[in-house]
């Protein structure tokens, strides 16, 4: 990433939690960033040894399941497409984040789902949000998508930061993250999904976008995989 400098995040009262929402294109990097980000946050504001202040959350642990996308009308394209935004569970996670807006109250917990890679499917409650956890980065592709129901989750977002990348860069990423993560088979079917999904999915977020608080420009960095 880049390092331009990023403005002071709103303030919140004492009760709320500060809530960053990270989204970009397939492959921009934004995963990375947002983990970066949190790792940042926390050796920055301690809150005590066995605590954290700041929790990162994946959007991708509300996928569909394949299960679920089985019992869909066209299971084949709903399995190709899996990543565009009808194969989410949109309304829990819009319930999700109206959650983290309520008041923090002493010993609640909030819980998110994890996307598990070596299952290729979500499990449920892997994430714990407690009152420890006063800032909350959020990642994934429509985390500010501005069409019902998610625009309902953005519009609660207190910071939401778009990472941009030439589409060119991100198209490379993706077809060899899909071959390195198993994705796709060869690589082939890496160009194919990048082609016929993902591109398609980073064209649509990039022309529904929900008021963009800061723009963050996407670089290759040595230091670290995207």
């Amino acid at each position: 990433m880049d390092d331009t400098p990023i403005d002071p995040p709103r303030s919140v009262p004492d009760t709320s939690r500060l809530l960053i929402a990270i989204a970009g294109v397939p492959a921009s990097g934004k995963t990375v960033f947002a983990t970066r980000l949190v790792h940042t946050l926390n050796s920055l504001l301690p809150a005590h040894p066995s605590q954290s202040r700041a929790v990162l959350v994946g959007l991708d642990g509300w996928h569909l399941t394949r299960a679920q996308l089985d019992a869909m009308d066209d299971p084949k394209r709903a399995h190709d497409r899996r990543g565009i935004h009808w194969t989410f569970d949109a309304p829990a996670y819009v319930d999700f984040v109206a959650r983290l807006r309520d008041p923090v109250q002493r010993d609640a917990l909030i819980y998110a789902p994890f996307f598990d890679h070596s299952l290729k499917d979500p499990t449920p409650d892997a994430v714990v949000i407690g009152p420890s956890h006063r800032i909350v980065v959020i990642e994934g592709l429509y985390t500010m998508l501005d069409i019902d129901p998610w625009r309902r989750a953005a519009a609660q977002i207190d910071e939401r930061w778009w990472v941009q990348i030439d589409p060119a860069r991100a198209k490379t990423r993706l077809i060899k993250r899909h071959v390195q993560t198993g994705v796709a088979e060869d690589m082939d079917e890496a160009v194919w999904r990048a082609e016929n999904n993902d591109e398609d999915n980073g064209n649509f977020i990039s022309r529904n976008l929900f008021d963009v608080t800061h723009t963050i420009q996407s670089v290759d960095d040595p230091a670290y995989s995207i």
